[in-house]
């Protein structure tokens, strides 16, 4: 089959374009022929035999969008024209999926919209001028994916008709030959980090993501670690600032990154604070590595970490946060605890979902 995906891919860094890439691969490695239409970017190629094909546009905050949906549109009716599609498949609602709804729509090609869930937690819920809009797209979509049951229930909660029968969850998956115990120190040797833990977290430096709330943890810590953030965004230069400004003490920034898997096993724990996560990537990525993972008892992280491989953490008390990271970090019983549990916890989430209909399963 040929399938068309709509989306977030690399070059660009994110959670939504590594489900696209480990998606599209599985699909290649069936017999199945993907073309992924993505964000400008001037390293577009195709990769791992997956047809890339970027978009024209500007990356400015609050227009990109609208010019990806049009762009996007534009490119995959030049693809239609080229190609006989028979599945086109939108991640994240807007832009991505309301301009392969409109086009699917057109040309009567089944469309799937994947939901990755800042488009219905954050979008959805803060921005009520977005809510038609974001309605259309789940009307339109002939099946609609959630990546994690809290996100499923968020979708359904939007009464959008026939919106429940046609919701279904697929999970995120984790590649555990790509993530997997290694003894490589080459990142704690090129930023000197040998002498003492190292809690990681990784992820973009937006405010859902409360890494100020990480940095006030190391402030009030008891134990004596290394912090690395390693992520980039809008709020970069603000929380580089604060380190420096409040003298907070062993916090490394490295900025984006593409060689995460080879920087988390260096960690000794993981920790994602989010105020809401649909699902929480960077967890099962850790969690093949054999790495405790600590994340904030709210939507999807609350479907990967179980007691016996991280913490569950109140995301609005610095108190709970900063306890859980020093209880992990001074406590050999309970951390070689968690990590020996890690790997086989991380299998659950091993298998590729292939979501569509019309392709064997």
């Amino acid at each position: 089959m040929k399938i068309a995906m709509v989306g977030q891919f690399p070059p660009h860094v994110g959670g939504v374009g590594v489900h696209i890439h480990t998606l599209s691969k599985e699909l290649v490695k069936q017999g199945h022929e993907v073309y992924v239409i993505t964000y400008p970017h001037k390293n577009i190629q195709d990769i791992d035999g997956i047809h890339v094909i970027g978009t024209k546009g500007l990356n400015i905050p609050g227009v990109r969008g609208l010019m990806f949906k049009k762009n996007a549109k534009k490119a995959l009716e030049n693809l239609l024209e080229k190609e006989d599609i028979d599945i086109i498949h939108g991640h994240y609602l807007f832009p991505a999926g309301a301009a392969a709804v409109e086009v699917g729509n057109d040309h009567k090609i089944k469309t799937y919209v994947t939901a990755h869930g800042s488009d219905m937690f954050e979008v959805y819920k803060k921005q009520p001028i977005m809510r038609s809009t974001l309605k259309n797209v789940l009307k339109k979509a002939d099946v609609v994916l959630a990546v994690s049951n809290a996100l499923r229930h968020e979708i359904i909660a939007t009464g959008v008709s026939g919106i429940s029968e046609k919701t279904r969850l697929s999970w995120n998956s984790v590649d555990i030959d790509k993530f997997s115990p290694n003894t490589n120190d080459s990142f704690k040797k090129e930023f000197n980090l040998e002498d003492k833990p190292i809690v990681l977290f990784v992820g973009n430096l937006i405010k859902r993501k409360n890494v100020e709330s990480l940095l006030e943890a190391k402030k009030i810590a008891y134990g004596d670690y290394y912090l690395v953030v390693v992520g980039d965004g809008p709020l970069y230069k603000k929380l580089k600032n604060k380190v420096e400004d409040e003298n907070i003490r062993d916090v490394i920034f490295t900025g984006s990154r593409t060689d995460v898997e080879n920087i988390i096993p260096s960690c000794d724990v993981l920790v994602l604070p989010s105020f809401s996560e649909s699902f929480g990537l960077v967890l099962i990525e850790a969690l093949p590595c054999g790495k405790p993972v600590i994340g904030s008892n709210v939507g999807g992280i609350t479907e990967i970490i179980t007691d016996d491989v991280g913490l569950l953490v109140d995301p609005n008390k610095i108190s709970s946060i900063a306890s859980a990271i020093d209880n992990v970090i001074t406590d050999d019983e309970l951390r070689n605890f968690l990590s020996s549990n890690a790997r086989e916890r991380a299998i659950d989430f091993s298998k590729v979902n292939i979501p569509y209909d019309e392709v064997e399963k």
